[in-house]
């Protein structure tokens, strides 16, 4: 119940007066039947924006944090994402990979929308990354099609720590849907598995026009932010003096 409520009367409405998306391809989400739509992910707005937009109920994997926060900050978050049907996913480890992919065969067994990242977390400068193979497994075993999707101008909206969205033209385009037919029975052979998600990730590529990078996000975040410790101990060791 406050699924809808929140898509039809509470955020739904405020988020078409906000971003005012353009669609593109809606016609490619099938009105029933199970399947998974992979996208980019570029903002938090991304968890809200797609399923406003839509006409049936999508479930999302959405990552632990978002529901383990401290205060009543972390608490209002949790109540929030439990209240809107979605799945919290640890996403440390082997067993926590089978873990959300059960969860998401689990939606998908009811014929229900099954939203994804395969990058597995945004994107923290805009650039597509590298898709993790959870999605293939769950395409493969359930033999579902996959909806491609691209967030556009979500990342210029709302970047990572702006909590406030800037005004920015915002488009969400679906492509055709891909099926995997071809693979059935071959969901343990890895080759197939990385084939499976790069042509889910070329199809979001062509949709969204960005720039692509041949690495995982998370470690390239991981990279950035040893980085920048690094210059700042540098910096804290031998600071510069000031020119004259």
């Amino acid at each position: 119940m406050f699924y809808y409520v929140l898509k039809h009367v509470l955020l739904g409405p405020l988020l078409r007066v906000v971003f005012r998306p353009t669609i593109e391809g809606l016609d490619h989400v099938p009105a029933h039947g199970a399947a998974i739509v992979a996208g980019n992910h570029l903002s938090f707005a991304d968890h809200f924006l797609m399923p406003a937009i839509l006409k049936r109920r999508i479930t999302f994997l959405a990552k632990k944090e978002y529901f383990t926060g401290p205060g009543l900050k972390g608490r209002l978050t949790a109540a929030f994402f439990r209240s809107a049907g979605q799945i919290p996913v640890d996403r440390t480890g082997k067993e926590a990979g089978q873990a959300a992919i059960r969860e998401g065969l689990g939606v998908l067994a009811k014929d229900e929308l099954l939203g994804i990242y395969p990058e597995g977390t945004r994107s923290h400068d805009g650039r597509l990354y590298k898709g993790k193979v959870g999605v293939a497994v769950m395409a493969l075993k359930s033999g579902v099609p996959v909806i491609p999707c691209a967030m556009i101008g979500t990342f210029e909206a709302q970047p990572p720590g702006k909590i406030v969205p800037n005004v920015h033209p915002v488009t969400i385009r679906f492509g055709t849907p891909l099926e995997f037919s071809r693979y059935e029975g071959l969901e343990d052979e890895k080759a197939i598995l990385r084939a499976v998600t790069d042509e889910i990730m070329y199809a979001i590529l062509s949709l969204s026009e960005q720039e692509y990078v041949d690495e995982y996000a998370g470690v390239a975040k991981a990279r950035q932010i040893a980085e920048a410790k690094a210059r700042a101990e540098k910096e804290r060791r031998f600071p510069r003096l000031p020119s004259r």
